[in-house]
């Protein structure tokens, strides 16, 4: 129960850190996800054996947070949920491509391991800046912006119910994981012979409490569109934190300030 908790518990954290009034907070949701669009196509565009190059980006996320004064904590342990996938999806690169790049302090370094650290620091930076805007921008003006960039409704809807409903799902099976093991006291989790049932069970609760929710909405009116409430113009500084964040992306992209640096110390 209480790692279920502590789940529901961090999904809710993130959504109450958008409720701040920062700089960061103020900045309209469009030129946030613009700019965030930006960043990630920058990072992933670099090639797969450039590390070099990613290294002046992690100035972005850090600033962001200071800025949005996100608790670094908050970030970094919903980073390790992504961390093991990028890990395991590029952990084979070292085995299979064994040829040496350079030597390092007399060590051989391959382009294997190359691609390997690649694959992490991009994880890292693009999770990172997803994460700070989330952690900034309440969900249903990020799912307004998404509709006026022609994202399909029901896309965006099922977004939205998602986030909205997930939490009620995680409730229901913290219920059936309390009375399990009050009838199973010395029972550690849940045992695998009885894993089916828990999960049918829990399915069938799921179904019918999307039901229940599916007619109240009903009954309120909901007519199979989301509608949501309006919100402000871009301003001026909106656009000047849009258009000087991406050129500076651009900028980092073409010149590699830590080759530069590198370098300028070394002669």
């Amino acid at each position: 129960m209480s790692k279920l908790t502590d789940s529901l518990n961090k999904i809710q954290s993130l959504e109450e850190l958008s409720d701040g009034s920062t700089v960061l907070h103020r900045i309209h949701p469009m030129a946030k996800m613009i700019t965030t669009i930006f960043f990630l196509v920058v990072v992933i565009s670099f090639e797969r054996h450039q590390i070099s190059g990613l290294i002046p980006f992690f100035i972005y996320p850090i600033l962001m947070m200071a800025i949005g004064e996100i608790p670094y904590k908050s970030v970094l342990s919903r980073l390790l949920i992504a961390l093991p996938f990028s890990f395991f999806a590029g952990l084979s690169n070292p085995i299979l491509d064994r040829e040496t790049a350079f030597i390092l302090i007399g060590i051989p370094v391959s382009y294997g391991l190359l691609s390997f650290l690649s694959i992490l620091l991009k994880t890292v930076l693009t999770v990172m800046a997803v994460l700070i805007m989330v952690a900034t921008t309440p969900m249903d003006q990020l799912a307004r912006q998404l509709v006026r960039i022609r994202v399909p409704k029901i896309f965006v809807m099922q977004l939205m119910l998602t986030v909205r409903y997930l939490s009620i799902l995680i409730s229901e099976a913290s219920g059936m994981m309390n009375a399990y093991h009050l009838r199973s006291i010395r029972q550690n989790g849940i045992a695998l012979d009885h894993m089916g049932t828990f999960l049918g069970q829990l399915l069938l609760r799921s179904y019918g409490r999307a039901e229940r929710v599916y007619l109240a909405m009903k009954c309120r009116g909901f007519d199979g569109d989301y509608h949501f409430a309006g919100s402000r113009n871009a301003g001026t500084s909106d656009l000047i934190f849009c258009f000087g964040l991406c050129i500076c992306f651009f900028i980092l992209r073409w010149c590699n300030f830590s080759l530069i640096v590198g370098r300028l110390f070394g002669q």
